[in-house]
């Protein structure tokens, strides 16, 4: 892949990579060629073994704006267009989501200002939200006329926060806080501007440092047992991954180093 027109990519630390949505003039809002590039560029980290946690952000004062309704490029669609149009249209902004969802490595969102819309559906399907205090949360679609549920929006958000307060989000399209964000449990954690991508990348660091196959497994545990129908399936599932894990060379080093180490 040739090298971005909006999006950075930087490697501060062994395993980590920072990836930086790059429009700060248009507040990171997501247009065709964003959209192209991030899509392809999540498919190249997918593949990536050297990289074992990513950090999402934003350039300038705001991590995403969402979608650009003023410049989005030749490939946005009218609403006279043909519905079967607009539904590939709504799919392609749906598959970052899910893309960044995929991933195998854990994403950290690190959202440094303004999270709205698209830019909100990209956190939701991060793993680890952080926040500075100048951030802030929106669901705006439902402000223009449109269904506030998109992006897998009304999937993760009451997953996170809990049924009542997403209605309450994604019913008004209200701007929330990172003070009413953080208490509320979208954020794990509530940090000031110029400490938040140093924590992130800390959080990263210490996620790369583990082994690569224990990380990828729990991920991917806590994804699907969210839905899991019942205790005895989300234990099914921890159980063979357990056994898994349990055989790996690296597991076997670690627990002979955690064995000789000093009495706890």
């Amino acid at each position: 892949m040739t090298k971005p027109s909006t999006l950075d990519l930087d490697r501060p630390r062994d395993g980590v990579v920072v990836l930086r949505l790059n429009r700060p003039e248009r507040l990171n809002a997501i247009n065709e060629v964003m959209q192209t590039e991030l899509t392809q560029l999540l498919g190249d980290l997918a593949g990536d073994s050297a990289v074992r946690a990513v950090v999402l952000t934003g350039a300038g004062r705001g991590f995403c704006a969402g979608l650009d309704v003023r410049d989005f490029g030749p490939s946005m669609v009218e609403a006279s267009a043909p519905a079967l149009d607009r539904m590939r249209f709504q799919e392609r902004m749906a598959a970052l989501a899910e893309a960044l969802r995929a991933l195998p490595q854990p994403v950290i969102a690190a959202v440094n200002g303004p999270c709205v819309g698209a830019g909100f559906a990209l956190c939701l399907a991060s793993d680890i939200r952080i926040c500075s205090s100048t951030a802030s949360f929106g669901n705006a679609a439902i402000l223009l006329g449109l269904s506030g549920a998109e992006m897998g929006m009304s999937y993760h958000l009451p997953r996170i926060v809990g049924t009542s307060v997403a209605a309450d989000w994604m019913l008004t399209g209200r701007t929330v806080s990172a003070t009413e964000a953080d208490r509320r449990g979208l954020t794990s954690e509530l940090v000031e501007p110029d400490r938040l991508i140093d924590r992130a990348i800390e959080l990263a660091s210490l996620i790369a440092g583990l082994t690569q196959l224990g990380v990828q497994l729990t991920k991917r545990a806590l994804q699907v047992n969210t839905d899991a129908a019942n205790l005895a399936a989300a234990l099914e599932l921890e159980n063979r991954n357990q056994v898994i894990s349990h055989a790996t060379e690296e597991a076997a080093e670690r627990r002979a180093k955690w064995s000789s180490g000093p009495s706890r």
